[in-house]
């Protein structure tokens, strides 16, 4: 299952993918749908609060750099995206103080001190990309048929170094991560700041809201749900660990259904269609007043 990226033509859960990040369901090959949810509707109308004219900080404003026409170089994976991995029975043990940026740590926290999260689907972790260490696999998934459609990163593993290394030696406005699964890596996540992204061009945007775009990796993970699970699951961690982020949001391919119900299930919102310069998105929030509802 992938996330949709697509804030731009830059790249859904392996069937997602995101802003330029984005559509991990087109942020993104979409997330692995579970089969409940229906894809919401052109005629679904918004709160009132999502309709709103925002006018951004002029701080805000200059860190958005008009030709980053991708905010950071994220892909939006695609359905399916992936193959076994070549140490899938591993235990994948992560390095100790993993580094960020500076800059990371005063725009998203830092994730490497977030730690393991218990889901139905086992104990999960985001670590965050080291881009020696984990490009092969990370390259790898990024040539699986079903991925290359969205995040558009296929090719010789410096296609992928190239897009890891935007994000880890930028600004901090995103963030790569492996998804670790019960000691396993096993999808690709971008933790992104999206009121600073050239996606907050595109909707009312908050101070500190949160995108995310996702990737399943694995064929042996996908088509068993684990898309909603996670997502709902990174969707909790988001909020729990940034106090001052009062929802998390997606932008998955309006065509990418299977991914856009994968959100639905996993507590978030359709909120509006927003045309992005790669896509037209199906805008997704998942808000922390209502978490405990959806």
């Amino acid at each position: 299952m992938s996330a949709t990226r697509a804030h731009t033509k830059s790249a859904s859960v392996p069937s997602a993918d995101a802003h330029a990040h984005a559509d991990a369901a087109d942020t993104e090959v979409d997330p692995d749908a579970e089969t409940g949810a229906a894809a919401p509707g052109t005629d679904q109308g918004t709160d009132s609060e999502d309709t709103l004219e925002l006018r951004l900080p002029e701080e805000l404003l200059a860190l958005l750099d008009p030709e980053d026409t991708d905010g950071g170089g994220h892909r939006e994976p695609s359905r399916d995206g992936g193959t076994t991995p070549p140490y899938a029975a591993q235990s994948y043990t992560a390095p100790p103080n993993t580094a960020l940026t500076p800059a990371c740590g005063d725009l998203l926290g830092n994730i490497a001190d977030w730690g393991p999260v218990t889901t139905p689907a086992g104990v999960f972790h985001l670590v965050p990309v080291q881009v020696e260490q984990d490009l092969p696999l990370i390259s790898r998934w990024m040539n699986d048929p079903a991925v290359t459609a969205f995040w558009e990163l296929a090719g010789p593993q410096s296609v992928t170094e190239e897009h890891l290394r935007s994000q880890v030696t930028g600004d901090g406005r995103s963030v790569p991560c492996l998804g670790v699964l019960e000691g396993t890596p096993m999808s690709y996540w971008e933790i992104y700041r999206a009121d600073l992204d050239p996606l907050a061009r595109h909707y009312p945007a908050r101070p500190h809201d949160t995108g995310i775009h996702l990737l399943i990796g694995e064929v042996p993970h996908r088509g068993r749900g684990l898309g909603s699970t996670l997502l709902r699951a990174l969707a909790d961690l988001v909020l729990d660990k940034r106090p001052a982020c009062a929802r998390v949001l997606a932008e998955p391919d309006l065509r990418n259904i299977p991914s856009v119900t994968a959100f639905l299930s996993a507590g978030f919102r359709f909120s509006a269609e927003i045309d992005l310069p790669a896509k037209r998105a199906a805008l997704m929030v998942r808000e922390r007043s209502l978490r405990d509802l959806l």
